[in-house]
């Protein structure tokens, strides 16, 4: 059964973490509204490439232009089944944006199926929406995690964790893992 998932996203969130779940959710037969406050549909985000190349930290390259395919003033969290936040430095600019925090915490209020990658754990914890849960995100975002009540999840760059209809993990790496977590949670078939 087709499911219409809401994705919140914004400048600078990862280019990978965007693209890839947008474009393999509509691959088995999902509808996604892909959406970023103060914008409207055919208008863009930019994304950025993170990458691991030996520093300390990731690295920050420019990604592609995200083209949203829906409006955020218009949209409401009882019209989807479920929620996708990317990762990048957009979930650190979005906590602080009132309407999206009311939003992920509908998607929670209502027990949806939530799914996050890397530093969308910062948009989680800024909606209180993760007490008692156990979460992946990068490494860097573990204090928010546990500060935020939840048990931060240490797991490979390439795992996921699913806790209920929560499903998080560390980094574009764990796209796999992390994406069939989701289609179980959102109870997707995929048959050959």
């Amino acid at each position: 059964m087709s499911k219409t998932i809401l994705m919140i996203t914004g400048d600078y969130t990862e280019d990978y973490e965007t693209m890839v779940p947008f474009q393999a959710l509509q691959a088995v037969g999902h509808t996604v509204h892909a959406v970023c406050p103060g914008k409207k549909a055919g208008e863009w985000v930019a994304t950025a490439v993170h990458d691991f190349d030996g520093a300390q930290t990731y690295s920050k390259k420019p990604g592609h232009r995200f083209t949203l395919n829906a409006t955020f003033d218009e949209v409401r969290a009882d019209a989807y089944d479920a929620l996708l936040i990317p990762g990048g430095r957009a979930p650190e600019y979005l906590r602080m944006n009132a309407r999206v925090v009311e939003l992920v915490q509908a998607f929670a209020r209502a027990d949806k199926p939530i799914a996050a990658i890397c530093h969308g754990a910062q948009l989680l914890a800024g909606a209180g929406v993760i007490r008692g849960k156990r979460v992946s995100a990068y490494p860097a975002c573990a204090a928010e995690v546990e500060l935020a009540g939840a048990s931060y999840a240490q797991v490979a760059i390439d795992a996921a964790v699913t806790d209920g209809k929560l499903v998080t993990a560390p980094a574009w790496p764990a796209h796999p893992a992390w994406i069939a977590q989701f289609l179980a949670v959102l109870g997707t078939r995929i048959t050959h």
